[in-house]
């Protein structure tokens, strides 16, 4: 198994609908990039959070598959459009 987490940190101007995209089609993976096991998103509530608002964990079946997932065309165009609107911290781990 193969973890991917992420938290973002949204850029001055952002929109609720934005963030509510941003959820939804990261929600839409599950089921569309193959061997990726459960996705989970939404609003950071750690206390010691920061600026950092948003988080997500991905279940990937190996290292492997999380690999092919960079190049997957949903997720490519997830990142045509957010990419401009977040700083991201992500972490990676093997279990």
């Amino acid at each position: 198994m193969f973890i991917h987490g992420f938290l973002f940190r949204w850029q001055p101007g952002v929109t609720e609908e934005q963030i509510a995209r941003a959820q939804r089609e990261i929600l839409a993976f599950q089921g569309v990039i193959p061997g990726l096991r459960e996705v989970h998103v939404g609003e950071n509530i750690a206390a010691n959070k920061g600026s950092y608002t948003f988080a997500g964990v991905m279940i990937f079946e190996s290292k492997e598959i999380y690999a092919g997932y960079w190049a997957h065309p949903a997720h490519q165009a997830l990142l045509q459009w957010l990419m401009p609107l977040i700083e991201p911290i992500e972490f990676d781990l093997e279990a």
